[in-house]
């Protein structure tokens, strides 16, 4: 595993042993950031962050800071030696907690302009239905949202969540869909 593209293109990238946690495979995140595009100067949030690679994907691309969020005693100490290695522990918060418990914390660090949760597949929409619910006020007005699932069970949102399928893509076993707020132009 490794960061894709960017200033820490092709520099490693460690993950713990087991199962607990899956990070997200190198083509599928390489296409998600090119559908992304510009991350310049961005605020992301990383929920279920595991070994991190998704927020430092998007640090490497040029997001300001980056929020991780994570429980799992295996995967935070493989974030923190992530973070550190690469130098970039300036541009990053890590709450050791749950999303569940999160929320106050994130309310003082919002709004994010890209949210990324990319939960273990299990809980794929138990953790997008509490995205949806603590969205409002964490999403920055031009904001987006990606929910990481397995290809056979997209996950989907209420409308009264206030964010909006822009797009679901596929790569293999994972999928992805692009949320935003419903109040916003199209997403791509």
């Amino acid at each position: 595993m490794r960061v894709i593209a960017g200033k820490l293109r092709g520099r490693p990238l460690r993950a713990p042993r087991g199962l607990t946690t899956r990070p997200t495979a190198d083509r599928a995140r390489e296409a998600i950031f090119q559908i992304l595009g510009n991350l310049t100067d961005l605020v992301v949030l990383d929920l279920y962050s595991g070994t991190g690679a998704m927020g430092i994907e998007a640090l490497s691309r040029g997001a300001a800071r980056a929020v991780f969020v994570e429980s799992d005693a295996g995967a935070l100490r493989v974030l923190r030696e992530n973070l550190a290695h690469l130098g970039i522990t300036g541009q990053a918060t890590v709450l050791d907690t749950t999303v569940e418990r999160a929320r106050p914390r994130l309310a003082k660090l919002a709004p994010f302009d890209l949210v990324i949760a990319d939960a273990p597949w299990r809980i794929a929409q138990e953790a997008a239905e509490l995205v949806a619910q603590q969205s409002r006020g964490l999403v920055s007005n031009d904001g987006r949202v990606l929910l990481g699932h397995p290809t056979a069970s997209p996950v989907d949102l209420p409308e009264s969540s206030g964010l909006v399928l822009a797009d679901r893509r596929k790569w293999g076993g994972t999928g992805m869909s692009f949320y935003e707020l419903s109040s916003n132009t199209a997403l791509l």
